[in-house]
Parts: C-alpha cells; sequence; structure tokens
C-alpha cells in the first residue's frame, strides 16, 4: 500500500484535516466554513453551483453552511435581477476581514508542513495535484477555480 496513489492521498487528508479544523476553533469556523469563505473571497465563484463544485459539497450541505453562515453575519446572498433562479452569494465585510485575518495562520500551516520541500517540488505537487483533479472530472477544467489568496510563502529556490 505504500506505492497506492489513493492510500497515500487519503492518509495525507486523514492527518492534515484535523490540524486544519484546529486553526479555526477559537473562530468557531469549521474547515468547510473556511473552504467557502475562501472560495468567495476573491468574487470568481459567486453561486451556490459553483461553489458546491469547486468545494465538492451536495447542494443539501452547503444550504445549511451558508444558511449558518448567513446568520453569523459572514456571507449575504442576493436573487439576480436578471434571472431571478439565481442566488448570487457574496461575502460580507466580516466575511472578508476574518479570511483575511486567518490567512496567515493557514499560510504558516503549510509552510510548516512542507518546510521539508523545495520550492519547485511544492510547485510540483501543486501542478500534479491540479492534473489529477481535472483528470478525476474533466468538467471540472472549466469551473476549477483556485483562489488567488496566498497560503504559502515562496522561498528562495533551491540550487
Amino acid at each position: 500500500m505504500k506505492n497506492s496513489v489513493g492510500y497515500l492521498m487519503r492518509m495525507a487528508v486523514n492527518r492534515v484535516l484535523p490540524q486544519m479544523e484546529s486553526l479555526f476553533q477559537d473562530q468557531e469556523l469549521t474547515f468547510s466554513q473556511w473552504t467557502t469563505l475562501v472560495a468567495l473571497h476573491d468574487g470568481r465563484i459567486t453561486t451556490a453551483g459553483d461553489l458546491a463544485h469547486n468545494i465538492c459539497h451536495d447542494a443539501g450541505s452547503l444550504t445549511r453552511l451558508i444558511d449558518q453562515m448567513e446568520k453569523r453575519g459572514l456571507v449575504t446572498r442576493q436573487r439576480s435581477k436578471q434571472d431571478r433562479r439565481v442566488v448570487t452569494l457574496t461575502l460580507t465585510a466580516r466575511g472578508r476581514a476574518l479570511v483575511e485575518g486567518l490567512a496567515p495562520r493557514v499560510m504558516n500551516f503549510w509552510n510548516r508542513l512542507l518546510s521539508g520541500f523545495s520550492h519547485t517540488e511544492v510547485d510540483t505537487l501543486i501542478a500534479l495535484l491540479t492534473r489529477l483533479v481535472l483528470a478525476a472530472d474533466p468538467r471540472a477544467s472549466s469551473k476549477l477555480h483556485l483562489s488567488k489568496l496566498p497560503i504559502f510563502t515562496a522561498r528562495k529556490k533551491s540550487a
């Protein structure tokens, strides 16, 4: 199993996710809520459908998640004037401030976790994971929006 891509990916997720959850405990924020806030942060994702596809949530659980975040004043919903079937999601000032305030924690977490990797190795890891996502869901290429929010501080390239 040590050479199984699926096994190693699952092991990585099972070890990283609890550590990520702990980053947000003092804000009473879950990792799913964090990924939702980050996905909405730069404004490229604006609908629940695109959000569900990008953070891999089903519509029902995403609706509950957005309900909770709306009650906390982190996101707003607004029906489109052009198409009443579409509901636009946006971060509130409070939601935006939370993302920008917590981003350094996330960046520090990834910097510590990847400290044994060179800049080139991190770039390669990102490129390979992106290719894997696209291979697993070819439709994702048109809907995959990677956040522009930095989560990793670039280090000097190793010689």
